[in-house]
């Protein structure tokens, strides 16, 4: 995926086990956050500050989806304990992660896994995609999303 590319519409369950689509927000530009893993440190931290900035990029107009291989039920926990406003969508089968390409290989304790590279898209009203905010440090990044959001 690339800047000014249109994003292919897309269908996960949430953390409600409701179907979700891409093109329900139709029309409202999108902050998609991918994170590794519910409820680890990093994510948390993420996680947290798009609650925190949560009615800000509302104010902005934007929605807000996370994005995670866990299942709906483990978003629904992490969801719950930490009060997150916005839906965290299942991406079980990564069918979603490996259309946005953040699946990676990644070395945990001296083994190659592929996880999640912690990466945020910004698509706009249209579906075309705005910005790509790669490799992400969680501490200060939902500000600098929403500062990017408001410049828009």
């Amino acid at each position: 995926m690339e800047v000014n590319d249109k994003v292919p519409d897309f269908a996960l369950q949430d953390d409600q086990e409701k179907t979700i689509h891409l093109s329900d927000y139709a029309g409202t530009p999108v902050v998609l956050f991918f994170y590794p893993r519910a409820d680890t440190p990093g994510c948390t931290i993420e996680a947290c500050g798009f609650r925190d900035v949560f009615k800000k990029i509302q104010k902005a107009g934007a929605v807000v989806l996370g994005i995670s291989r866990d299942t709906p039920k483990a978003q629904a926990k992490f969801k719950a304990k930490y009060g997150l406003p916005y839906p965290l969508l299942a991406d079980v089968d990564e069918k979603v992660c490996n259309l946005f390409g953040v699946l990676k290989e990644k070395n945990m304790y001296g083994k190659k896994v592929k996880g999640i590279e912690r990466t945020t898209f910004l698509i706009g009203p249209d579906r075309s995609l705005l910005k790509i905010f790669p490799k992400v440090k969680p501490e200060g990044h939902a500000e600098e999303v929403l500062e990017t959001l408001e410049s828009l």
